[in-house]
């Protein structure tokens, strides 16, 4: 049964679980098998941040830069175009092994089973999604912002259980799910979390020194 740590909340809302399944052999073609890690979650649940503490913490990543920083993410986006295409071609996946790539949640299922994976699954209140969305998309003037909050929160909660029931039968995939809010809240004991899962190669120190709580906003709807 995969470990999981709950502090209190609710199972769907658990810190960290992790999978003892991802050491089957899966050979790429190289002498040396290195895994991808993947920065995963849902839009405004903290996989900036992430990426920025693993960058910090010595990982390469993988990003294009070109959506530039921003008021809805100042510290940027961290993203690579290329991603969104996964599903017509995932040649370049071969360029990420050994680093960190950034994808929503949606496109994991078209991740290919050549290579071994180790995915860093970030969560958040879902009050907190909506909420940080719904602002940045007023910023935006995107109409979208007028979805309601329930009906986005159906469809988000129906993903994420789909999403961990597949991760599940990955046998080439790890998946650890981290909460922002105890990121944010516990940066030390989060930051530890996530560097053991990466076998212990992250400069802690300084992944802990990117956590910014000025940047935790939208605790609750209003």
């Amino acid at each position: 049964m995969s470990p999981s740590l709950h502090n209190g909340r609710p199972s769907g809302f658990s810190l960290v679980s992790m999978k003892s399944s991802f050491f089957n052999e899966i050979r790429t073609g190289e002498e040396e098998d290195t895994y991808i890690t993947i920065v995963s979650g849902f839009p405004r649940s903290g996989t900036s941040m992430m990426m920025q503490m693993l960058e910090a913490g010595g990982l390469p990543v993988v990003t294009d830069n070109l959506r530039r920083p921003d008021e809805n993410n100042p510290k940027g986006y961290y993203e690579y175009e290329r991603v969104k295409k996964i599903k017509k071609d995932s040649s370049w996946l071969v360029t990420c092994r050994g680093k960190a790539v950034k994808m929503v949640s949606m496109l994991l299922y078209h991740l290919p089973g050549d290579y071994r994976y180790k995915v860093i699954f970030m969560r958040r209140e879902m009050n907190e999604i909506l909420a940080s969305q719904k602002v940045m998309l007023n910023r935006l003037g995107r109409d979208e912002a007028d979805v309601g909050n329930e009906e986005m929160a159906r469809h988000f909660e129906k993903h994420l259980r789909k999403i961990e029931e597949w991760l599940v039968e990955r046998h080439n995939i790890q998946v650890i799910y981290v909460h922002y809010n105890e990121v944010a809240e516990n940066p030390r004991e989060m930051t530890q979390l996530v560097n053991r899962f990466m076998d212990e190669k992250l400069d802690v120190a300084k992944m802990i020194r990117i956590v910014d709580k000025s940047l935790y906003r939208q605790r609750k709807l209003e």
